[in-house]
């Protein structure tokens, strides 16, 4: 994924700092298997903690649906299976 999602009209009001994060996150986790995602996401979270990054829910829902209007079916494929995770783990709790 290109760094084009980065300039969607629905992300206009995210700070540029924030959105600069996500890239790198994205590229970083581009060739990460299954098993790897958990820990990386666990060091991303606490890198943006160190950072004082945090996002909104609303910042959150918007980054989602742009990055998966940018998405190669790949992409969406493994972006779908982390939201999946993410929600079991919240239904659990």
């Amino acid at each position: 994924m290109t760094n084009e999602w980065m300039k969607d009209e629905s992300l206009k009001d995210i700070e540029p700092y924030k959105l600069e994060f996500l890239q790198a996150l994205v590229f970083e986790s581009s060739n990460l298997r299954k098993e790897q995602l958990l820990p990386f996401f666990m060091a991303v979270a606490k890198r943006g903690q160190e950072k004082n990054i945090s996002f909104s829910d609303g910042e959150i829902n918007a980054i989602i649906d742009v990055l998966k209007k940018h998405a190669t079916p790949e992409e969406l494929e493994k972006m779908n299976k982390i939201l999946s995770m993410k929600a079991q783990r919240n239904v659990r709790h």
